[in-house]
């Protein structure tokens, strides 16, 4: 990086890509050095870009050693892909809005940047322009009383439905929503949180509605958003209706209203834009006066926190935890419309978010052998069932296959089907069924009966669209069915080769299990091989949900001991007790206190963080740790929503702990 200027180079050639030349050619600290094109023979390319270099590909900016930081201005489709790589080759990112398709692909794309220690921002121009400071210096100094209300829009019409252009094709993530929704959403979260004293506020509820088109994306859209401080926002899209693109925003002494927010100072070149303060019956007009180019901004801002060594804007920029608020409203607004776009289905969805096959091999979740099953797995089981759509869950799939995981867990109950379903999907496109182990579970109560075993079963193998499952579970035992109808409706299973495993109960007690095992041999069926019940360092004081069966105390871990029985257990790193959201001082979560609090477990707590500080990792590293180092088999079912949290929970792997540190762990 040469001193004080920041080299850019822009991925795609579109006219948004020529209103980022401008800006960089009147900002301070910025001079643009090249631009990359899949066309590179395009006419008119050197007379757009007169200033860059033209690079045949997207791949050769990213390898370009006179790039300091590249804006993405491709379709919408590519945003997460290229941004993720040039993360990977080590350059900042400016991406043009939206950042990503959804919430959960922005995170990924932070992710990767957090680990490069690159900077990633998204390019909503308008909040680093003087004007938009005024209306939030405005807001907050309570120039028209208390907010009541946000209205925005940002809508124009296209001439006619184009079905494969960018503004409707499904297959580039058409409509307005994604296109320009983005701009009323932010702008009313800036403006709630100016309200309090914050850079913005998500809102506690979100209901949105959409006009479909053939496609299936939004001409025009519209959505509530409620916050918690009593604010409701109106905000409106369109690619197919002019809407008055107005800002207002109510209080209880009068209102302010801003035409087109987003161009700020009237246009793109440096006009004057303007605000109205209409009170007792008089407008106040307040200009900031001309300035420069709009995104000449946006291009400073970033070099800025560059220079300064950070990864992210600083408000009123974009911060991180901004754009994943804001693409999550955009996520529940396209849910409640109906809009799901062909590119996030498994269908169309055969790479990694990176664009890249999915690759086998990994080790940093290793593999291990347990009795009765035919394929090593891996030493940890990823659970997922908070997902709802395959492009999210995907990409946790995808990272956790990728860094040695197998071993997956799924239900028939999870999401009222839905985890299996995307599983299923997910295993099918990627073509790594028979190199996963997969955990089915069904019975759950009240439906525990020996004939509904086979029942739910068929509909599981059905979801995840395979003939067998690797490991089955009860997920629930019901006591008042003599053991051995299970036992033997499970063993049918078995011999119809739907499951080709260890199969046994989650949350059942030893003496079911001895029962069940001492039936299965008398009757020369197969015998239950496994649990799944509740093991973790801090026992359970009471159950989390009725039927629970917790495993953690000293005669069930004599019993593991002397049976070698393998169990896979759930919540495992005791449901944050070993967080910060735990401590003796801390009773405002309901179901820790009655869980897991005790002068017992906070003895652990208190030896788990002295170890983790000597070891250098956390106190949840810890407490997984010891759950993998038990003197019997345990397989720990592990939850991350996120990559970050995905790779928190596989910093545990790299403990080892000796049986006399486990030993004192316990107390």
């Amino acid at each position: 990086m040469t001193s004080q200027t920041l080299r850019w180079g822009i991925i795609g050639p579109g006219a948004i890509a020529k209103d980022f030349r401008r800006g960089v050619l009147d900002s301070r600290l910025g001079k643009l050095e090249a631009i990359a094109t899949r066309n590179p023979g395009k006419p008119g390319l050197a007379e757009d870009f007169p200033e860059a270099r033209i690079l045949d590909g997207y791949d050769a900016i990213l390898a370009d050693p006179n790039v300091d930081a590249v804006y993405i201005a491709t379709p919408h489709v590519g945003h997460a892909e290229w941004a993720i790589k040039a993360g990977e080759a080590g350059k900042h990112v400016l991406v043009e809005k939206p950042f990503a398709l959804t919430a959960f692909e922005a995170d990924a794309v932070f992710h990767a940047h957090r680990k490069a220690g690159t900077f990633a921002g998204e390019a909503f121009m308008y909040r680093m322009h003087p004007q938009t400071k005024k209306i939030y210096d405005l807001v907050a100094s309570g120039a028209i009383g208390e907010v009541r209300s946000i209205k925005a829009s940002f809508g124009f019409q296209m001439p006619r439905f184009m079905p494969e252009h960018r503004l409707f094709a499904s297959a580039l993530a058409g409509g307005g929503i994604l296109d320009v929704g983005g701009y009323p959403v932010s702008m009313a979260r800036f403006i709630a949180g100016a309200t309090v004293g914050k850079p913005f506020l998500d809102p506690v509820k979100v209901s949105g509605m959409a006009n479909l088109n053939a496609e299936g994306t939004d001409n025009w859209a519209s959505a509530l958003l409620q916050f918690e401080n009593g604010i409701i926002a109106e905000v409106s899209c369109a690619v197919m209706a002019n809407l008055d693109n107005v800002l207002r925003i109510i209080g209880s002494e009068g209102r302010i209203e801003v035409p087109d927010f987003w161009f700020a100072d009237g246009d793109r070149n440096g006009g004057e834009g303007r605000i109205d303060v209409i009170k007792g019956g008089q407008t106040e007009t307040i200009r900031v006066g001309k300035q420069r180019h709009l995104y000449s901004f946006e291009a400073d801002a970033a070099a800025e926190a560059i220079f300064d060594g950070k990864q992210q804007f600083d408000p009123p920029g974009m911060t991180w935890a901004d754009t994943l608020g804001n693409a999550r409203v955009l996520d529940k607004w396209r849910a409640d419309a109906g809009i799901e776009f062909s590119v996030e289905k498994a269908a169309d969805r055969k790479l990694t978010l990176s664009g890249r096959p999915l690759k086998s091999g990994g080790t940093k979740v290793p593999k291990r052998k347990l009795a009765g099953l035919g394929k090593d797995l891996s030493v940890v089981a990823l659970g997922f069932e908070d997902f709802r759509t395959f492009s999210s869950g995907a990409i946790l799939l995808d990272a956790f296959y990728e860094a040695g995981g197998n071993l997956f867990d799924t239900g028939w109950v999870y999401g009222s089907g839905y985890t299996e379903k995307l599983l299923g999907e997910w295993l099918t496109n990627r073509g790594v069924r028979e190199q996963s182990v997969v955990i089915g579970k069904g019975a759950h109560s009240p439906l525990c009966y020996p004939d509904v075993i086979g029942k739910q079963l068929t509909q599981t193998l059905d979801r995840l669209q395979t003939d067998y499952v690797d490991v089955y579970f009860m997920h629930r035992d019901n006591l008042d069915v003599p053991v051995g109808e299970f036992v033997d409706a499970m063993d049918d299973e078995v011999k119809k080769g739907r499951i080709r495993g260890i199969f046994g109960g989650s949350n059942w007690t030893r003496e079911r299990f001895d029962e069940a095992v001492a039936y299965a041999e008398k009757h020369g069926k197969q015998k239950p091989g496994a649990l799944s019940n509740n093991f973790a360092l801090a026992e359970m004081q009471d159950v989390i949900w009725a039927g629970c069966v917790s495993s953690s105390d000293d005669a069930w871990k004599a019993w593991f001991k002397e049976r070698q029985v393998p169990n896979f257990a759930w919540s495992s790193q005791g449901r944050g007790f070993f967080t910060d959201r735990a401590g003796r001082d801390k009773r405002d979560n309901e179901e820790l206190v009655r869980v897991w609090y005790s002068d017992k477990n906070f003895v652990r707590r208190d030896r788990a963080v002295e170890l983790a500080e000597k070891l250098g990792k956390s106190p949840i590293h810890v407490a997984l740790a010891y759950v993998l180092h038990q003197p019997f088999p345990v397989v720990p079912l592990i939850g991350p929503r996120t990559l970050g949290e995905l790779d928190d929970s596989l910093k545990a792997l790299d403990i080892n702990l000796t049986p006399e540190q486990v030993k004192w762990l316990e107390g």
